[in-house]
C-alpha cells in the first residue's frame, strides 16, 4: 500500500490535534503536525534528510494570526531540532509560497475558517493546489488530498466565480503594470530594480557609478513614466509586473566609463 504523509500546520492545538487523529486513522496516510511556519519548515527539512518526505501540507490560511501557539511552534508530541529562538511565525500563504520554492514536490492545500475569493486566489497564485473550509467533512478532506496529489486543484463550488475574477483582474493589473516598466530605457529599468531592492540615491549612485544628481533624474523619470507619485508606489507596481531585485552581492554592472 502507498502511504501518503500529510504535515497538518495550525497554530490551534485542539483543531490540529484533532484533525491529525482523524486522518491517522486512516489505513493509507501517515500524518504529523506542527503549530507554526517556522516549525513546518523544519519538519519538511527534517523529512527530506531522512528520506521520509512529505506528500500533502494541510496550511491554516491564517497561521500566525492566532495566540494559541506554541512557544516553540511544535505541537504536543512533536520535537523542535536544532535551538535557539525561532524566526517569526509566517502567514499561511507566506508559508504556502515558500513550500513551492524549498520543496516543489509537495502540495499544499489551505484549510480556511471563511470563503475569501481574494486570499483563495492569492492562495493558488502562490502555488497552493486546493482552498478548503475547516467544517468541511473528512471525507471531503480525504479527497481533496487525493485529488492533489493526481494533479487536481480544488475549490468549492461557491468560490469558482470570485476567484477566477479575481485571477484576472491580478492578471490585467500585471498586464498593465508590464506595459509601463517596459516603457523604461534599459539604464531607468536598472535604476528601478535598485529600487525595488531598496537602495537609496547615494546608494544607487555609488552602484551605478552615476552621480547623485542624475539618479535624482533617472528615478523621476521612472516615477513619471509609471504615473506614480512616490517611491514605494512604483516599487509595488515593480513587484506587479515581476520586476527582480536588483542583488545586493555578486551581481556586476558594467561601468560605462562616463557618467549618464
Amino acid at each position: 500500500m502507498v502511504r501518503i504523509r500529510v504535515l497538518v500546520v495550525d497554530g490551534h492545538r485542539i483543531f490540529a490535534e484533532s484533525l491529525a487523529a482523524a486522518l491517522a486513522a486512516e489505513p493509507d496516510v501517515d500524518v504529523s503536525a506542527a503549530g507554526s511556519g517556522p516549525a513546518a519548515s523544519r519538519c519538511l527539512e527534517r523529512a527530506v534528510a531522512e528520506g521520509r518526505r512529505f506528500d500533502v501540507l494541510l496550511v491554516d490560511a491564517d497561521l500566525g494570526t492566532g495566540a494559541s501557539a506554541s512557544a516553540t511552534g511544535v505541537l504536543p508530541g512533536q520535537r523542535a531540532p536544532g535551538s535557539g529562538p525561532a524566526p517569526p511565525p509566517a502567514d499561511g500563504i507566506a508559508l504556502v509560497a515558500g513550500v513551492r520554492v524549498a520543496h516543489p514536490g509537495v502540495r499544499t492545500v489551505v484549510l480556511a475558517e471563511r470563503d475569501d475569493p481574494r486570499r483563495a486566489a492569492l492562495a493558488l497564485q502562490a502555488g497552493a493546489s486546493g482552498w478548503v473550509a475547516k467544517d468541511c467533512s473528512l471525507s471531503r478532506l480525504l479527497a481533496v488530498i487525493r485529488g492533489v496529489l493526481r494533479e487536481e486543484t480544488h475549490l468549492p463550488p461557491a468560490l469558482l466565480t470570485g476567484v477566477l475574477r479575481e485571477l484576472t483582474a491580478a492578471r490585467k493589473h500585471r498586464t498593465d503594470s508590464e506595459r509601463l516598466v517596459e516603457s523604461l530605457t534599459p539604464r531607468e529599468h536598472e535604476v528601478l530594480r535598485c529600487m525595488v531592492a531598496g537602495l537609496g540615491r547615494k546608494d544607487v549612485a555609488a552602484r551605478l557609478f552615476l552621480s547623485p544628481h542624475t539618479v535624482r533624474t533617472h528615478m523621476q523619470n521612472v516615477l513619471g513614466k509609471l504615473g506614480v507619485h512616490s517611491t514605494l508606489a512604483a516599487v509595488a507596481l515593480a513587484r506587479r509586473a515581476g520586476v527582480r531585485p536588483a542583488e545586493l552581492a555578486g551581481d556586476v554592472v558594467e561601468r560605462s566609463g562616463q557618467l549618464a
